[in-house]
């Protein structure tokens, strides 16, 4: 992680025990990862809404909204956003229904730093294909160089544009809020700018076909799939 020209990967980490999440935070950070940190399942739900991550590290037993309920609402949502499980729950019951649930990995406590650092490079392998990039139909992406390819053919984004772009083919067609993807482009949460989003959204548009990007009206936007 953290290699010149590449991409820090996202994690939103859910984890109730604020001391385990703090220690976590500083050395996924210092790995390389950009972490966010939500100590209950409800503001897991809340954080997602607003925000795209590559991966959520999830802890089960949350307070207000249990860990099972936030891995089956990601995934009801249409997201493939990469699920570990990182509970103290250890029977093989726990771990089958934690897969069976969505979860793409699945880690007990107690356990070894470097162990989980091996288990997030692994589907951060996954998320994208051997080039780096990212593929919807005909439209590819390529994340570390910020080249686009249409069909083939290579066209031209400005930096706000791919950025945008981007986090709509993270969410893999599901729905991003404009308010997301002001976050994603700009670095920040402003429910203004709604505005900004929709202009950069219209020039995508003109660039790689209107038909690539949906409107979802009232809620966001997603790339069409196939």
């Amino acid at each position: 992680m953290g290699s010149a020209g590449m991409e820090a990967m996202r994690i939103l980490l859910v984890e109730d025990e604020v001391p385990l999440a703090n220690a976590l935070q500083r050395g996924l950070v210092g790995e390389g990862f950009e972490v966010e940190v939500v100590h209950d399942g409800a503001s897991a739900l809340t954080t997602l809404e607003r925000r795209i991550f590559d991966i959520v590290v999830l802890d089960r037993d949350l307070p207000i909204l249990h860990g099972d309920f936030v891995a089956r609402s990601l995934r009801d949502s249409g997201s493939r956003t990469r699920i570990l499980m990182l509970t103290a729950a250890s029977s093989s019951e726990d771990v089958v229904r934690g897969l069976d649930l969505g979860a793409d990995d699945y880690l007990s406590k107690p356990f070894d730093f470097d162990v989980l650092l091996a288990r997030l490079r692994a589907l951060g392998r996954r998320l994208t294909d051997t080039g780096g990039g990212l593929t919807c139909a005909d439209l590819r992406i390529d994340i570390a160089s910020h080249r686009t390819w249409v069909a083939g053919t290579e066209i031209h984004l400005r930096p706000k544009e791919f950025q945008v772009l981007a986090e709509l083919m993270r969410a893999g067609g599901a729905t991003v809020s404009p308010v997301g993807l002001f976050d994603a482009a700009w670095g920040e949460d402003d429910p203004t700018g709604e505005a900004v989003v929709k202009t950069v959204i219209h020039s995508l548009r003109r660039k790689i076909g209107a038909h690539r990007i949906t409107t979802v009206h009232g809620v966001g936007y997603r790339v069409a799939q196939p």
